[in-house]
């Protein structure tokens, strides 16, 4: 339900941050403690969250799971594959108007 109505029950007391559910706010708790449980196998770089962590592997394998359909793109994260799919749709959302650069 809590889903349905937006309220967000669970609050950390010190940033004013607030969320839907306990184990999200356990997670954000982990910023203020310095607790890093995610740790590398190959490096031992540390992170607090298990999709940094997830994404920092890719570094060490060089696994690059985001791949253009346009050309033989591959990249290791998605936002990148974003950008790079400007160049084929030739959207431009960073360009300042003519008259700035005159």
């Amino acid at each position: 339900m809590i889903i349905h109505t937006g309220e967000k029950p669970y609050k950390c007391e010190e940033w004013g941050y607030a969320c839907k559910a306990s184990s999200t706010l356990k997670t954000h708790k982990m910023i203020h403690t310095g607790e890093r449980p995610y740790k590398c196998g190959v490096c031992g770089n540390a992170c607090n969250f298990s999709g940094l962590l997830k994404k920092h592997m890719r570094i060490n394998t060089e696994e690059r799971p985001y791949k253009c359909e346009e050309c033989d793109y591959a990249c290791k994260d998605s936002s990148l594959l974003k950008t790079h799919m400007m160049m084929h749709t030739g959207e431009r959302p960073y360009m300042l108007d003519v008259w700035l650069c005159m």
